[in-house]
């Protein structure tokens, strides 16, 4: 949410906690989240470079827009861009129409800035009975609203299949943010015990487990935490029998039914 944008207050999502509902700008934040497209991208770029991994950035099209050097970052290092909204705002209120256009707008404000149209979409957390109907709609691939499994499954209720490949919030590093005296090693412990896990299951049950890691510019990309995330890609590329995949290369992976 942004004051200079035409939002009625600012946005509340503060390292500090810090939120006022008047109509003020909260410049400090501002530059919080500036932080991320400055120092935060190229540092957590650069660790999937050497590593020779592509991975899935959830954008908000204004976003990209405002920081062309970030798309093109994306673009160059072969990674996927999967829609997160026209703007880092919420749909729960939207009519269907509204919903309708800031689906399309963001998907043709992302071709323009990636030059490839996003297959994927995440909501800023809130969504409305037509959500997943309008992204069938608009010709997307998957949707990532849902936290209901380890597995993507299909939803074939609408027009056509689309593939819901579910989130995890619990080990995404917004925690970091939302509880100060969460630590980066407490984070990276529980990422690596979620990793673990999956695999014991993969192995004993000798089927597939798929594990999402949610991270943000702004905040893995700190010089005290960006460590956690190295270390975490290292434990998983150190597993013969794990790979890190794009959500379209998931997708790809899933055959329609």
């Amino acid at each position: 949410m942004s004051i200079e944008r035409g939002d009625a207050s600012m946005e509340p999502v503060d390292e500090l906690g810090m939120f006022a509902r008047e109509p003020l700008r909260n410049l400090p934040n501002e530059s919080n989240y500036r932080y991320g497209l400055t120092q935060g991208a190229p540092r957590i770029a650069r660790l999937l470079r050497e590593r020779g991994l592509h991975a899935t950035w959830t954008c908000a099209a204004a976003a990209l827009e405002a920081a062309p050097q970030v798309a093109q970052l994306i673009v160059d290092g072969g990674h996927e861009v999967c829609a997160h909204g026209q703007r880092w705002i919420v749909q729960l209120k939207m009519d269907e129409d509204a919903e309708r256009e800031f689906i399309c707008s963001a998907s043709e404000s992302i071709a323009r800035s990636t030059g490839t149209r996003p297959a994927g979409w995440l909501s800023r957390y809130y969504t409305t009975l037509n959500t997943r109907r309008l992204l069938v709609e608009s010709g997307y691939s998957y949707h990532m609203d849902d936290f209901s499994d380890d597995l993507p499954f299909w939803d074939t209720s609408h027009a056509r299949p689309i593939l819901v490949i579910p989130y995890q919030l619990d080990t995404n590093d917004m925690k970091l943010w939302a509880h100060p005296a969460y630590t980066p090693d407490q984070w990276l412990k529980y990422a690596c015990d979620s990793f673990d896990w999956l695999l014991r299951e993969s192995r004993e049950l000798a089927q597939a487990r798929i594990m999402s890691l949610g991270v943000h510019l702004r905040i893995i990309g700190r010089p005290g935490r960006i460590w956690a995330f190295e270390k975490f890609l290292d434990r998983v590329r150190a597993v013969k029998d794990a790979c890190v995949l794009t959500r379209m290369q998931i997708a790809a992976a899933c055959a329609a039914p």
